[in-house]
């Protein structure tokens, strides 16, 4: 919630924009997204010198539109479903000709989201368990990827709305399983997970684990009392399956990645 843009995205971001050949970049790169990914895609661009284009959904809080806005003028907004979101991309992509950085199911956006979970372990290599939100799934995938290939005892969970808990079904039925009409206030994790994701979340997450919306909404209070930061909704989801005894952190050395800080 400390990263560039106030989310992880930034790292997938930052991985998939300058992985571009000269190009591809000349044709510029655009997105659909609640908001950190496109403030991670437009601040990227920004940084490689080309255009972004950002298709994100009219529910978005007015701090993620405004950080998109500090980088990136071409936004257009659509319905809160994510056929919404893809058919609005679909569209910008024909009129513009810009290349697709999908905000999760992207090989090199997994790659970099990951970098969080090997900043974690260099600095405490031997946790027990880390835990992450999952929406669709490029923060749980690129994490679990790099935690079982540094340390495979480690168990990754990814933690998830009751009311948008589509990773929690896709995890214990072996499909993806579409979000539809998700009822959440983690605006994060309305989305469902890609093939890549899915994928990766099945060989190497040892559990999803959901949460009501009165313990995120509880925990968040929480960080900030305690704290004094202030956290988004998808990022408080890990903290609060702690304080509602979800997930028992006692013996063990717990590591929750805080996902964001953007909230109105």
């Amino acid at each position: 919630n400390f990263q560039r843009t106030g989310a992880f995205k930034f790292r997938g971001a930052c991985n998939a924009v300058f992985s571009l050949s000269d190009e591809e970049a000349a044709r510029g790169v655009a997105t659909h997204s609640s908001g950190n990914h496109a403030a991670a895609l437009a601040c990227a661009a920004e940084l490689r010198g080309i255009l972004a284009h950002v298709v994100m959904p009219k529910t978005t809080t007015e701090m993620k539109k405004n950080n998109v806005q500090r980088y990136s003028p071409s936004i257009t907004l659509c319905e809160p479903t994510l056929k919404a979101r893809e058919e609005t991309l679909q569209k910008v992509l024909n009129d513009t000709g810009a290349i697709e950085i999908h905000p999760y199911n992207n090989l090199r956006i997994i790659a970099g989201q990951g970098t969080a979970a090997l900043e974690f372990l260099d600095e405490i290599p031997d946790l027990d368990i880390l835990l992450t939100p999952v929406g669709g799934g490029g923060l749980l995938s690129g994490t679990a990827i790099a935690t079982k290939e540094t340390n495979s005892a480690i168990k990754v969970i990814g933690t998830e709305p009751t009311g948008a808990d589509d990773a929690y079904n896709s995890f214990r039925k072996g499909k993806i399983i579409p979000s539809v009409n998700p009822q959440t206030i983690c605006d994060g994790l309305l989305t469902s997970l890609g093939e890549f994701t899915f994928a990766a979340i099945q060989h190497h997450v040892d559990d999803i684990i959901t949460i009501s919306e009165e313990a995120i909404k509880s925990a968040m209070k929480t960080v900030r009392e305690k704290t004094g930061m202030s956290i988004e909704p998808s990022a408080a989801v890990p903290i609060a399956t702690i304080l509602e005894g979800k997930v028992n952190p006692s013996g063990k050395k717990v590591g929750i990645i805080i996902s964001g800080g953007n909230v109105d």
